[in-house]
């Protein structure tokens, strides 16, 4: 890793937050400052991690043995490749990240696995992540898991064309999972996280952008919401009884999260 790096990314800081060990000191910091002005930031990280690993334990059942991850931050324990390849030893996990740190770091821990790896690519530029070399591990022309999670808060403006660009890509009978940061309910906690957000983006290379239920919602166009559709990502397939967060926790709904299917 670069320890020259002085600006926080926001794979150092997911991985902060997850109590990994492959941040630096400014991901720490900045990690630290959006946690003091929203208490509830390293739990709601913790919870689009379960959500993650609860898709990708799903959409193994469905038989989905290829997987696009864009956004991944760094591939550490529990991440997309190991959870399809218990399933199914044969998956294959292509990482996409923008950080050229992140990327490296990825590779040395997938450089034993044949069937996964990580590219470079900023997902402002399906041509570019499509078309990239890597991304020939994975066969279009049979179902891919599309993995978005909590990634799109990290792209302004309207999705709408990107998305239809990926989605275009896959064939039936693939998947594009989604999470999203949203604005709380009440107002107090809304201002705490309009806080976090504003120390995030002073400190962190990619901003990061809030939107509302139906914006996320229309993010699944071309696709078929699967049950229980957009919801709180904690209730998304819980994986026990008593799983689910009581309905004022305030770190539960701050993040939807969704599946759509490719018809």
């Amino acid at each position: 890793m670069a320890e020259e790096r002085t600006r926080a990314t926001a794979a150092g800081v997911y991985d902060w937050c997850l109590g990994g060990h492959h941040h630096l000191p400014c991901d720490a910091e900045a990690a630290i400052a959006a946690q003091r002005a929203f208490p509830l930031t390293t739990r709601t990280a913790r919870y689009n991690r379960d959500f993650l690993q609860r898709v990708v334990h799903w959409l193994a059942k469905q038989g989905v043995r290829q997987y696009l991850d864009i956004g991944s931050g760094y591939p550490t324990a529990g991440n997309v490749h190991e959870i399809a390849q218990a399933s199914r030893p044969d998956s294959r996990v292509v990482y996409v990240d923008i950080d050229p740190d992140t990327v490296a770091v990825s590779n040395d821990i997938l450089a034993d696995d044949p069937c996964s790896l990580c590219i470079q690519g900023d997902i402002s530029d399906p041509d570019a992540v499509l078309g990239h070399p890597g991304t020939g591990l994975l066969d279009f022309t049979e179902p891919v898991g599309l993995l978005l999670v909590s990634v799109l808060p990290f792209v302004e403006g309207d999705v709408g064309p990107l998305l239809r660009r990926y989605i275009g890509a896959l064939a039936p009978g693939s998947h594009v999972a989604i999470s999203h940061i949203t604005a709380p309910e009440g107002e107090h906690a809304r201002l705490r996280l309009e806080a976090a957000e504003r120390q995030y983006n002073t400190k962190v290379q990619q901003r990061v952008n809030v939107r509302g239920r139906d914006e996320i919602t229309a993010l699944f166009d071309g696709t078929e919401l699967v049950p229980p559709g957009l919801v709180r990502a904690t209730h998304w397939h819980p994986p026990r009884p008593g799983y689910v967060p009581a309905d004022d926790d305030e770190a539960s709904g701050v993040l939807l999260g969704g599946v759509g299917r490719v018809p």
